[in-house]
């Protein structure tokens, strides 16, 4: 269970968390390319069916058998603070709020188009009435260091735990390419977020939004006095 539990956290999980931050990443480049990308994911054959076997079962099976582990951990960092220790603690704690950040997530989005309220070509507008929000926004850039972080510890010890890091040297590089990879993924998820809250981001100014003929995410014309989005709020 334990290895199954790792595998499904690299893959899909994992490969899926590396997907959707970069799809949301291409809001950067403005409304019309992130809603192209939007429809490339609608347009995939049998979707429910790939949503469900693909990513939601899965993330399921990792999410409770997770927090199962969670609650049965001893961490002893206390008593012995050393490195895995403590990255062992921490794996434990950020999957706990990485879930409670996914059940979120998919309440503001998944489950909103699934009951007709939002629908794919609004996602780019809706997220911008969201993040606009700057609370909101610190919660989804919370959520998403702590998903980011999980994952990259989660592959190092997935590759040890799995037989294909045995040596030191490989346990080494192993570690570094984790730290790379999660680091690349957290610039990708926090750029788009800060674009979403304030029409700019550490990468792309936010003239390249205006300079495509959309609309600035951060323009106050799109966020209702409730900060609130109209269909969100029904």
């Amino acid at each position: 269970m334990r290895r199954l539990h790792s595998l499904s956290g690299v893959v899909p999980v994992g490969a899926f968390l590396c997907v959707h931050l970069w799809t949301n990443s291409k809001a950067m480049l403005g409304p019309t390319s992130f809603g192209q990308a939007v429809e490339e994911i609608n347009h995939i054959p049998f979707l429910i069916v790939v949503e469900l076997a693909g990513i939601f079962l899965p993330l399921a099976f990792h999410a409770v058998y997770g927090v199962v582990l969670a609650f049965q951990s001893r961490p002893n960092v206390g008593a012995y603070g050393y490195t895995r220790n403590w990255l062992y603690t921490l794996q434990r704690i950020t999957g706990v709020i990485a879930f409670l950040f996914i059940i979120l997530h998919l309440k503001d989005f998944r489950v909103a188009k699934a009951l007709g309220l939002m629908r794919p070509e609004g996602f780019f507008f809706e997220l911008g009435n969201l993040l606009a929000v700057r609370w909101k926004a610190l919660v989804y850039l919370f959520g998403t260091t702590a998903s980011v972080f999980h994952f990259a510890n989660g592959l190092r010890t997935f590759l040890w735990s799995w037989g294909i890091t045995v040596s030191e040297r490989s346990q080494r590089f192993a570690t570094l390419a984790s730290a790379t990879l999660g680091a690349v993924l957290w610039l990708l998820g926090a750029n788009t977020i800060l674009f979403f809250a304030t029409g700019g981001s550490m990468m792309f100014p936010a003239s390249w939004v205006r300079a495509e003929g959309g609309r600035d995410p951060a323009d106050p014309a799109l966020h209702p006095v409730s900060s609130a989005s109209p269909s969100l709020s029904k």
